[in-house]
């Protein structure tokens, strides 16, 4: 499996970091089938990752974090996810935040600090929590109908929010609300062990049970005024390039099922043949076909992923090149597990195989921001804009 990531470790950190994670993400993999048929948080997972110095990785290193970027950011998480996906799509949003953060410095420098520090010395969780049933995804743009209303001195917080991964782990979340009757939204940082903040456990899909994505409900809980950290900032606002970490998950669950597919195909011989099906020219057209797709998917993720690194002066103009590899991946990661399962055949619907809950998790994916349509919109306006 080595040649599948030996191209993309461009140096000594990033190859120390990959190493320690590798060993973790083969503890992952031996556990995610329990929590996936439970539906448990991998309480575990992220207390190894802990352990690591993991939830430090994006944190800037004048706060005491890694400072690492947003290459080293997805390389990592996309090894994660081939071991287990909802083990790396919860760090991808804590370690997503704190990256975004650092790069748009959009909060007050003492409060960033503060928080930070609290992950390095404490190991907090965070989280944004931002979907709605009323809205949708946030990425387009509704309006929260949690509200928050300034009585006194204190800011008092009302509503419900959905998709909040990591709930039950969670210490802090970054809750957007409308600001009183002004029209405009905020984010605000809540203590999820303060009076009147409650988690409601909704969560039962088919997909992403590990994720323990539960409603997370705001019954008159009082914050101060420095808990707002965050006002609308309107058509300014950078191009999320931290939600790369949505395509890196995937495509690390499209790399588990390819792994699952090739070394099946190695090793069953049934009687009708003299040898191994991987002799077999149609099975070896699937796995020709899935290499592809894994192959232009990851060049287009990690190109980009270093182009942001690396040509800081051309982010503002990344939006919809972000947005594509999203579309990209997510979909090439799809095609990938399909592919797996039918060169595995029946057994591939077996509980006990891995490859069915592949396909569980890939199938996610689509459902994540940013959707298709809205990527599609976004590279037809770009085109004819010009």
């Amino acid at each position: 499996m080595s040649y599948l990531y030996d191209a993309y470790i461009k140096n000594e950190t990033q190859q120390k970091w990959f190493s320690k994670i590798d060993i973790l993400a083969s503890k992952f993999a031996e556990r995610a089938d329990k929590h996936d048929r439970e539906g448990s948080f991998p309480f575990e997972n992220v207390d190894e990752l802990k352990k690591a110095g993991y939830l430090s990785l994006t944190i800037p290193k004048e706060f005491g974090g890694e400072g690492l970027s947003l290459y080293e950011f997805v390389l990592l998480q996309e090894r994660i996810a081939a071991g287990d996906a909802a083990t790396a799509l919860c760090l991808g949003w804590h370690l997503g935040c704190f990256l975004e953060l650092s790069e748009e410095r959009s909060w007050k420098e003492e409060t960033f600090r503060s928080l930070c520090e609290k992950v390095v010395n404490n190991q907090v969780l965070v989280n944004r929590a931002a979907s709605e049933p009323a809205t949708g995804s946030p990425t387009r743009g509704g309006m929260p109908q949690t509200k928050a209303v300034k009585r006194g001195d204190d800011w008092v917080i009302n509503g419900t929010k959905t998709f909040t991964s990591m709930a039950p782990a969670l210490d802090h979340a970054i809750v957007s609300a409308q600001i009183g009757d002004t029209g405009k939204k905020g984010n605000f940082l809540i203590d999820m062990k303060q009076d009147g903040v409650t988690i409601e456990e909704t969560w039962d899909t088919v997909a992403m049970r590990g994720t323990r994505s539960d409603d997370l409900v705001m019954k008159d809980v009082k914050v101060n005024d420095e808990s707002l950290v965050e006002e609308e900032r309107g058509k300014l606002d950078f191009p999320k390039a931290w939600l790369l970490h949505i395509p890196a998950c995937y495509l690390g669950v499209a790399v588990a099922g390819r792994n699952e597919a090739v070394n099946f195909a190695k090793s069953y011989k049934p009687n009708s043949l003299p040898g191994a099906i991987a002799e077999v020219p149609e099975v070896q057209r699937k796995i020709g076909e899935m290499e592809l797709e894994l192959f232009k998917a990851r060049e287009l993720l990690y190109s980009t992923a270093a182009k942001w690194v690396n040509e800081p002066e051309s982010r503002m103009e990344m939006g919809p090149s972000l947005m594509a590899v999203k579309h990209v991946a997510t979909n090439s990661a799809a095609k990938v597990v399909d592919l797996a399962m039918r060169i595995v055949g029946a057994r591939s619907l077996a509980m006990s195989s891995p490859l069915q809950r592949h396909y569980r998790d890939v199938r996610a994916g689509l459902h994540n921001p940013p959707m298709d349509d809205m990527v599609i919109s976004s590279l037809a306006k770009r085109a004819l804009n010009e």
